[in-house]
Formats: C-alpha cells, sequence, structure tokens
C-alpha cells in the first residue's frame, strides 16, 4: 500500500492534472471557433464589401470615376480569391467588364455584370452559411468535451474529497481515542489499521506501547496489593485504634481496635461517611467532632476520653493527623485526608491513680508519727524531764531539724495529690520573685553538677513582687530545670530569665536541647503525653501539673522551642500593682 505522502501528491497531481486538461480543452476549442469565425469576417465579408461597391459603381458606369472604383474594387478582389469557383466568377465579371468599353451593345452589359456579381455574392453566401455550420459544429463538440472534462474532473475530485480526508482522518480519531483510553489507564485498548502506511506503523507502535504499559501495570498492580494487604496488616497489628478518613471524610480504613471500641463492624465503617456514621454512633460522632456526644456514652477528662473498652474503662487520648501531599506537576500542598489515632492511656492513668493513692496514703500516715516525733522532741527538750549535756541538745536539735524537713516534705505530696485529683489548694500570698528562683536553683544545683551544667541566671534588677503561692510556683520551675537538666549535654549552659514589663513577671528556662516539633508544641503540656522518639523516660505528668499550677494562680505558661536549636519554657505571674488594680 501506498504511504501517505506519497498518495497526498498523486491526488492533489491528478486534480491539479484534471484542472489543467479541462482548461487546455476549453482553450482549444475556443482558439478553433475563434479561427473559424475569422475567416468568416475576414475573408467572405471583404468579398461582399468588394461586391456591393461594383454593384454601386455599376450603377454609375458612364461616369469616369464610377470605372475607376469599380476596376479598383475588381482588383482588389482578385487579391481576396479564398472560396472554391470563386476565381472562375471574377473572371467573367473582368471579361464583361473590359466588354463594356468595346462591346456593340453596351446596354446589356450591365445586367450580365450584375449576374456575375449577384454569382460572386453568391458563391461566398454559401462559403458563410457552410462555415457557420462548421462553427456549430466546432461549439457544439466544444461544448460536449468540456462537459465530458468536467463531468470527470468532478467526479474524481468529489471520489477524493469524500475518500482522502477519511482516509487520512479515521486512524488519527482512532488514535485520539485510544490514547484517551490509554491515559484513563485502560491499557488493554487496541488499535486496527489494516494497512501498510504511516498509520500502521503508527498503530503497530502503539499496539506495542499498549501491551507494555498493560504488563507493566499488571506487575504494578500486583505489587501495589502487596503493600496494600502489608499496609493493612500493619495496622491491623498496631494496638491502638487508627480509623483513616479521605478529604471528603469518608473512611478509608479502619483497624481492629477501632472496630472493636466503635461496636461497629468492618463493612459498616469502610466506605461510608463520618457524617453518616455519626448519626447513629456517639464515639465516632465525638472523634471526628460532627457534633456533642450523648451524655454517659464517653466522657472528656482534659485531653483523655474515658471509653468503655476490654470489659473496662479505658483512656485515650486523640491524635489527628492531616496528610498531605504535593501534586505531580504542582507546588503547593494539598490535603488528601486524616488519621484518627487514639493512644491508649489507661496504663498511665492507672499508674497515676495509684501513685496519687500511694502519695495520699503515705503523707497520711507520716504525718502522725512525724507530729509525734516534735512533741516527744518538745518533751526532750522541757526542763521537767531533767537536764540534757550539749552533745544530747545538739542531737536533740539535729532530731527536730529533720522532722522539721519531714513533715515540709509530707506536706508537699500531700499538695502533689490534690493537683492531681483536680482539688487544688493555694497559699496565694505577695512573693518575691527572687526567693522563688533561689529556691528553684537551690534545689537542682546537685543534679546540675552531676552532669557538669552550668545554671546562668539573669535575673532584671528591681523586680515587682507577685501574688502566688512560693512553694507550688517554685515547683513548676523546679520541673523547667528538672528537665533541661535532663534533656541537655554534658558541659551544656542552662539560663533562667526572671523579667518584667510592668504587668507581668515573666519566669524562664532556656537550654540547648534537641527541641521540640512544632506539631507537638500545643499538646505538650497535655497529660501523659511525650514527645514521640523521645529516650526519656517518665509519665508526661510534669508539664501538665505545672500548667494547673499557674493557671489556678491566674498566669499563663508555654514553650518556644525549634528543632536542633533548643527551647524556652515560660510562665508569666501578674504583677502585684496588676492584680491589685484587677
Amino acid at each position: 500500500m501506498m504511504n501517505i505522502k506519497p498518495k497526498l501528491r498523486l491526488s492533489l497531481g491528478i486534480l491539479f492534472v484534471l484542472i489543467l486538461l479541462q482548461s487546455l480543452v476549453a482553450s482549444r476549442h475556443v482558439y478553433q471557433l475563434k479561427d473559424e469565425t475569422a475567416n468568416i469576417l475576414m475573408d467572405n465579408y471583404n468579398t461582399l464589401e468588394y461586391s456591393r461597391n461594383m454593384m454601386l459603381a455599376l450603377d454609375q458606369i458612364r461616369e469616369p470615376s464610377a470605372r475607376v472604383s469599380f476596376e479598383m474594387n475588381l482588383q482588389k478582389q482578385f487579391g481576396n480569391l479564398t472560396e472554391p469557383g470563386e476565381e472562375q466568377a471574377t473572371e467573367r465579371i473582368k471579361t464583361h467588364f473590359n466588354l463594356l468599353g468595346t462591346s456593340t451593345r453596351p446596354d446589356t452589359l450591365p445586367a450580365v455584370l450584375r449576374k456575375d456579381i449577384l454569382g460572386l455574392i453568391k458563391i461566398n453566401m454559401e462559403a458563410i452559411r457552410a462555415k457557420n455550420d462548421v462553427a456549430n459544429g466546432t461549439v457544439d463538440s466544444a461544448i460536449l468535451w468540456i462537459v465530458l472534462t468536467a463531468t470527470a474532473c468532478t467526479i474524481i475530485s468529489l471520489t477524493l474529497f469524500v475518500n482522502l480526508p477519511g482516509n487520512i482522518a479515521n486512524p488519527i480519531v482512532e488514535l485520539s481515542e485510544s490514547i484517551r483510553q490509554i491515559a484513563a489507564k485502560n491499557y488493554s485498548r487496541r488499535v486496527s489499521f489494516d494497512r501498510k502506511d504511516e498509520f500502521g506503523q503508527l498503530g503497530l507502535s502503539f499496539n506495542a506501547m499498549a501491551e507494555k504499559l498493560e504488563e507493566y501495570d499488571d506487575s504494578n498492580l500486583a505489587r501495589l496489593l502487596i503493600e496494600k494487604k502489608r499496609t493493612e496488616a500493619l495496622i491491623n497489628n498496631m494496638h491502638e485504634p487508627v480509623i483513616g478518613l479521605d478529604q471528603k471524610g469518608i473512611v478509608l480504613f479502619a483497624n481492629q481496635e477501632a472496630i472493636k471500641i466503635t461496636g461497629l463492624s468492618m463493612s459498616e465503617m469502610i466506605g461510608r461517611s463520618v457524617q453518616e456514621l455519626s448519626e447513629r454512633n456517639d464515639l465516632v460522632r465525638a472523634l471526628t467532632g460532627q457534633g456533642k456526644p450523648v451524655e454517659g456514652t464517653l466522657l472528656k477528662d482534659g485531653n483523655t476520653l474515658k471509653i468503655y473498652a476490654d470489659e473496662k474503662e479505658s483512656y485515650f487520648e486523640k491524635e489527628v493527623i492531616d496528610i498531605s501531599i504535593v501534586p505531580t506537576g504542582e507546588k503547593d500542598r494539598v490535603c488528601i485526608g486524616k488519621v484518627i489515632l487514639l493512644k491508649n492511656v489507661t496504663p498511665f492513668k492507672e499508674l497515676d491513680s495509684a501513685k496519687t493513692n500511694f502519695i495520699a496514703t503515705v503523707s497520711h500516715e507520716l504525718k502522725t508519727p512525724i507530729s509525734s516525733i516534735k512533741m516527744s522532741l518538745q518533751l526532750l527538750q522541757s526542763p521537767d524531764v531533767g537536764n540534757l549535756n550539749s552533745e544530747q541538745a545538739q542531737l536533740i536539735e539535729s532530731i527536730r531539724d529533720d522532722s522539721e524537713r519531714l513533715l515540709k516534705i509530707t506536706g508537699e505530696l500531700l499538695n502533689m495529690s490534690q493537683v492531681e485529683t483536680g482539688n487544688i489548694q493555694l497559699n496565694i500570698q505577695i512573693a518575691d520573685p527572687e526567693a522563688i528562683w533561689h529556691y528553684a536553683l537551690d534545689a537542682v544545683h546537685f543534679q546540675a553538677e552531676q552532669k557538669n551544667i552550668t545554671l546562668a541566671a539573669r535575673i532584671e534588677p528591681n523586680l515587682p513582687t507577685v501574688r502566688a503561692d512560693l512553694e507550688k510556683t517554685s515547683w513548676v520551675l523546679i520541673n523547667f530545670l528538672t528537665n533541661a537538666i535532663r534533656y541537655s549535654t554534658e558541659g551544656a549552659e542552662i539560663a533562667i530569665l526572671v523579667s518584667s514589663d510592668r504587668q507581668y513577671v515573666n519566669f524562664s528556662v532556656e537550654d540547648r536541647g534537641q527541641g521540640i516539633d512544632e506539631k507537638y508544641r500545643e499538646k505538650i503540656f497535655n497529660r501523659y503525653f511525650q514527645v514521640p522518639g523521645s529516650q526519656k523516660s517518665g509519665t508526661g505528668l510534669g508539664l501538665a501539673i505545672s500548667k494547673e499550677f499557674i493557671e489556678a494562680q491566674g498566669g499563663s505558661i508555654g514553650v518556644e522551642s525549634e528543632l536542633g536549636i533548643g527551647s524556652i519554657f515560660y510562665f508569666k505571674l501578674a504583677a502585684v500593682e496588676v492584680a491589685a488594680n484587677a
């Protein structure tokens, strides 16, 4: 089969030849008709003109000028002999004209000359009629040939007009549709060009490409199915409930733990919108924020959810993780869904409750014997019991100091148990900021020396006093310093900054540790929360208790941190003047 380019050249060449042929045929017949018409005008018309002039001169033949005109036109006629018999007729006219001057019967010769001239006219008239017939035949022939060539050109042009565009466009349309199908991941699409031109070669190349794409997609699909099953197995083996949503709020996946605590089956959750599920499930409603949960179904304690699971009341901390990607060819990130993760903090809650009960019980039990020891010491120091030597008095004084210290520690433990049970009792009084940071610095001095850490205090002079519980506020600053020491490297420096902006007194502790990721800063003061990846042990209660202490005194607490640079933990307390005005 001919290729596309030669085919186009041949088609356009045929059209060009047809147009040229029609032009040549029409031109040939037009020129032929022109020649035949010109013969009629030039030859026969001249003869008729000469004959008419001779007839006019014959009427005045007696005059010399008429004879001259007759002879001149006769002479011209001898130069225009074009028809058969025209020469003989002209000779007869000449013979009879010559006899006109010598004849004995001159009156009869004009009539003879008229007859001869009429014979000449008749010959030319018949010639004109014959030529007109020939011209008419030429016209008919020209019309016939022009019509034939025009018909042939029209038929061939229509054939090319109908077949050629489809011959070129139809494969392009089929190929374009197949490309759209391939773009829509329909890799089974094939084109069938039963031809050996460029389109046939293109079809073979397209089919080979589609076959390789189908093979590649099948291999990728199998790999994706394996990865999907691996991901599902990983999610299902997690011991904490996980629920995945797309950007429209449709549940994409949920592990067995999530199914267990919601009380829904897998088929009831997967593929359903959270709005639909929230209408009939209180836990889903609370987790997705679609509405207020029914009272008694679950309770919210700070940032923890109390849910009945594993045949007991369990405590979970909700974390919502936004999943975003940068689409191919774009620059901005697009949110494609969310993952709701419930972290089970029941062991910490149980441990905290046990610790709180233990502290409260032990503190309460220790208070009585310590008080008895103090009473006994007072009796020993009384003169009524007896005099003491200097060594005995010194020992009793040491015992009394230790008893005071034990009683103070016991009081602090009781205060701690009050905080953790939500029953905070504050001893608000006017306190000096220097006394607070001195108390905290003395408490962590030995711990800092063990890690060779320098505690640098930068205290603004003439600080205003604050209304605060001295012991609890100092405990918060101690907690900040303890954490800073714990997460700092040996030989590092920790700065204690105390300043005032006239309205508030600001206490801050700045370290050069690893820092806190931005997405965890808002959760750092939540109960039981620990930064993921942290290898330090703890229950995650210290900062939460610190927050309760400060906020109970009308202050504010926060953190500024950057990964790889360090953190600044701070709290603010209102100055006495501001508090008084308030």
